[in-house]
């Protein structure tokens, strides 16, 4: 079972890996998801292991809360939970902060690599967005955030899973040059996608 547990982890990090090193996020890409590899989800992962839905919400159901993912949201910021706060004008209620747009992009990696991990076979590009469906409304996500979220969502069950990386790159190009939202991820990331695009044009030759 820990092996069945490791297979899975390698084939939804090296899928996120894919997507957000196809978009520039290379720092994110390879440090997506490191803490599940951690005492306390990992423990979580074998207790309650299923293979066809996630050990967290399996935890949830038997225990009441689930330790492992309130570690795991406090220490990975591509989930809309990590930016939760109360809310200035209601201290007894918690409401989402706006996420950074790389952040976002990670998020929508995420949840396609992980829809594409427990549906197999059966998923399709609508995947993401029939999951993301019951969380509509919820004042955990911040109202441009869900905007951001749900465009990309649409884009995929749409126009399917090429489409949103030419809106990506636009839009990441636009909000470095405007610093909107957006942070460069300094040299290493800079040479990181010179190896990626001279590897990428040794393949076309």
């Amino acid at each position: 079972m820990p092996s069945d547990i490791l297979r899975r982890l390698q084939k939804h990090k090296l899928l996120v890996m894919r997507y957000c090193f196809a978009i520039g996020l290379y720092k994110q890409g390879l440090l997506h998801d490191l803490s599940k590899y951690s005492f306390t989800e990992f423990r979580t992962g074998i207790r309650y292991y299923r293979g066809y839905k996630s050990p967290n919400g399996v935890e949830r159901i038997k225990t009441g809360t689930s330790e492992a993912w309130l570690h795991h949201k406090g220490r990975n910021k591509h989930h809309f939970e990590y930016w939760c706060d109360y809310d200035l004008e209601n201290v007894h209620r918690m409401i989402g902060c706006r996420m950074p747009y790389r952040y976002v992009a990670e998020m929508f990696c995420d949840r396609i690599a992980a829809s594409k991990n427990y549906q197999g076979e059966k998923y399709t590009d609508a995947s993401p967005y029939i999951y993301y469906e019951k969380m509509i409304g919820t004042p955990l996500i911040h109202e441009k955030t869900r905007e951001e979220l749900e465009f990309l969502l649409r884009l995929l069950r749409d126009k399917g899973e090429r489409r949103p990386y030419p809106t990506f790159e636009k839009e990441i190009k636009r909000r470095r040059k405007e610093k909107d939202f957006f942070l460069i991820h300094g040299k290493f990331c800079i040479f990181l996608r010179k190896v990626f695009l001279s590897e990428k044009n040794q393949r076309k030759k």
